[in-house]
């Protein structure tokens, strides 16, 4: 009589077991998983790329030892292997390989290698190799002509070219280290990426030649020699002497170098180089030190004369160009330009005579990117925020009538790569349920061709809080976006520790619908572990418009504080969040902002942890922070309210500092100033420094880096 009771309890006690074993077979993040393990990121087509002259693709195996291609309407096959490669090259004086990793198309039938210098050319067909021409094993800043004929590179202070039957040419002699050529010149502000630009047939080539001679040595010490070793580098701090830049352009053909005659004064920008579709005329944007005007100019590439300015920009607060020119196909006197004069990012149609023909994108969104034009020089396409700061699509606007057009399906960013014919486009794109989708789309149909790639989720095993994206009011009533991620089987009945992770300067937003909303597998990581993880992108941040961005002007680190604490005060006001155990963490402007929330929102924050930090912006670099702030004698409040070290008295809670010894970004200096000035007011704190790396540190000692950072929040907050 008591059998159906005790079946019932066997059912009851099954259901149990299954539930606990479904829970333990979820399983727990590492700090090596979060930082070393590339399985946990959602899978990917390596080296995924159009082939030239063709609506064909391919891309290398996840072993690296194939390649394949496709078409929009076949599968791919497999073209090439390692071994019909390394047999190749053996036969051709090479050495053989186990990869086909870093081919570059030449043409539809060949691909390039470049063996430690050796440049090989191997075609798929005969599967023959020949050796093409060579360039110094040594050689820096490698950049290929279009045509791939002939490279570019530097050595030390000087540029060189090598190309078929004349290798290793040195083009610049200079002797003296202070005088730069062929690298990225303004300490890479400005979008410049780079320090050669090859004219859009190889035949010439446009240089920066940058002169920081009467910059300021700055020291680096490398304690890994005995005795230790000084090195110093070229550090223009906020209100001293920045280093002059001039343009040169070598014809390949004479062998003759020229100047552009960009004339004074010598403390400019020169930025978003561009050649014209004839190679007749070089287009710079020159903006001045203050970075309030700019002006495109055109200049002669063969003289070097200066022919006329088309138009200029002046803002209040800055101009900050970080686009080329982008010409029409088939109408060489016509070019888009990128501008947020109205204050937002978008696209304007020129004549080359510098009028404007029409603005093409407008409204309270902004353009990301300019990716191609069709064919025919009717359309161009750009990827934009129009359907939301939190988003990037595709979209196509005529050129003739400025009517747009959405091509990119489904919600989240979009990442975009069009066929040489125009024809086609890979959209490569992630949302906060898609891990990764690459698909190739029809730019006439707008209709999916092909399916390359459906991710699956790498997570799937592992037990993870929710993340979720919101919006608050800032205290102007702008809409201040948020990410929030709760713990494994959240229970709104408890009470939660807080890790606020924050960045909060320029060129960054933190916070995206993308895949785990923007977020890394350390904040999941801290999520496993029992606290909510919060980040907030405040004024000052990218991707907002000119005005969102320019509130920090003059005043680095007040509006971005105001907003943090919005972000405070929400989650103080959730019954879930003991804002006893509040955390902050941030690196570089993140660094910033967290020494700055502990000193100047005292008692907020049980502990903080600040890595890489700008202390002092009197002893940054020229370029960024005088964008932001003026110069130190023209803004002197600005920079003195910016200033920890009038803060460090204010200190409660715990704070440990991380730094790198040989940062050549936020230099050691500011929170060596920051150590030295606690210790002079009596105040105690914690420090730890990465000797030997840079502003960020990476690879396996990222991991040690985090388990630091890891370890102090939680003897702090638990």
């Amino acid at each position: 009589m008591h059998k159906p009771f005790f079946t019932y309890l066997t059912l009851l006690w099954l259901v149990l077991l299954s539930s606990v074993s479904a829970f333990a077979q979820k399983k727990q993040l590492t700090m090596e998983d979060a930082f070393l393990n590339p399985a946990l990121t959602p899978a990917n087509l390596r080296q995924l790329t159009w082939i030239p002259g063709t609506d064909e693709y391919s891309y290398v195996s996840d072993k690296m030892d194939q390649l394949l291609r496709g078409t929009v309407k076949g599968n791919a096959q497999v073209v090439l292997t390692a071994a019909d490669l390394g047999a190749g090259l053996a036969k051709a004086g090479g050495t053989k390989t186990s990869t086909v990793s870093g081919l570059r198309w030449l043409n539809r039938n060949e691909v390039l290698l470049n063996q430690r210098g050796r440049l090989f050319r191997y075609n798929l067909q005969t599967k023959a190799a020949q050796a093409y021409y060579a360039l110094d094993a040594a050689a820096e800043n490698i950049d290929f002509a279009p045509t791939l004929q002939r490279v570019a590179y530097t050595k030390a202070q000087n540029l060189y070219l090598s190309q078929p039957g004349k290798e290793n040419l040195q083009i610049t002699q200079e002797t003296n280290p202070a005088i730069v050529n062929g690298q990225a010149a303004h300490r890479s502000e400005f979008g410049i990426t780079k320090g050669t630009f090859w004219s859009p047939s190889g035949n010439s080539l446009a240089y920066y030649r940058m002169d920081q001679t009467m910059v300021t040595d700055y020291p680096l010490v490398d304690v890994n020699a005995v005795p230790a070793k000084l090195n110093n580098i070229k550090y223009p701090m906020a209100g001293d002497k920045s280093h002059h830049v001039t343009v040169g352009v070598y014809h390949v053909a004479s062998g003759k170098t020229i100047f552009l005659k960009t004339g004074e004064p010598a403390e400019q920008y020169l930025t978003n180089l561009t050649w014209s579709p004839d190679e007749k005329s070089i287009y710079l944007a020159v903006v001045n030190r203050a970075q309030n005007h700019m002006w495109l100019n055109q200049y002669d590439a063969t003289t070097g004369a200066f022919v006329k300015t088309l138009f200029g920009e002046q803002q209040d607060k800055w101009v900050e160009p970080e686009n080329p020119m982008y010409f029409v196909p088939g109408k060489p006197n016509q070019f888009v330009w990128m501008s947020e004069r109205d204050g937002f990012m978008h696209l304007y149609l020129y004549n080359t005579n510098g009028q404007l023909i029409r603005q093409l994108t407008q409204g309270d969104f902004i353009v990301k990117s300019l990716v191609g034009f069709d064919k025919s020089g009717r359309e161009v396409y750009y990827t934009s925020t129009a359907e939301s700061p939190l988003e990037r699509h595709l979209y196509a606007v005529e050129l003739s009538s400025a009517r747009t057009g959405r091509l990119t399906q489904g919600s989240g960013v979009h990442n975009i790569s069009f066929s040489p014919t125009g024809q086609y486009f890979i959209d490569n794109y992630s949302s906060p349920v898609t891990p990764r989708t690459i698909r190739i789309l029809d730019t006439d149909a707008g209709k999916v061709a092909r399916t390359l790639l459906v991710a699956q989720n790498p997570l799937l095993d592992y037990n993870l809080g929710e993340t979720s994206i919101f919006p608050i009011k800032g205290e102007d009533g702008t809409d201040l976006f948020c990410r929030m991620i709760t713990p494994p089987n959240f229970d709104e009945k408890k009470k939660y520790p807080v890790v606020v992770y924050v960045y909060g300067g320029p060129h960054l937003q933190m916070i995206t619908n993308s895949w785990l909303g923007g977020s890394n597998l350390w904040m999941q990581l801290m999520a496993q572990k029992g606290y909510i993880v919060f980040s907030l992108d405040n004024r000052g941040s990218a991707d907002r418009g000119r005005a969102f961005e320019q509130a920090i002007f003059r005043q680095v680190g007040t509006p971005e504080l105001a907003d943090q604490m919005k972000g405070v005060e929400y989650l103080k006001n959730l019954p879930y969040v003991d804002a006893n155990r509040m955390g902050v963490h941030g690196w570089s402007f993140g660094g910033f902002m967290t020494t700055s929330l502990m000193l100047k929102q005292p008692g907020v924050f049980k502990v903080g942890v600040a890595g890489g930090p700008v202390i002092d912006w009197r002893l940054y670099e020229v370029m960024y922070t005088e964008r932001y702030m003026d110069t130190p004698q023209e803004n002197p409040e600005g920079y003195q309210k910016a200033n920890l070290l009038n803060y460090v008295k204010n200190l409660k809670g715990k704070l440990l500092m991380i730094h790198g010894t040989v940062d050549d970004v936020v230099v050691w200096q500011h929170s060596q100033a920051f150590l030295k000035k606690a210790v002079d007011e009596g105040i105690l704190l914690d420090y730890f420094v990465y000797p030997g790396h840079p502003h960020n540190v990476g690879g396996k000692d990222r991991v040690h880096l985090y388990k630091k950072v890891t370890e102090y929040l939680e003897e702090h907050l638990r």
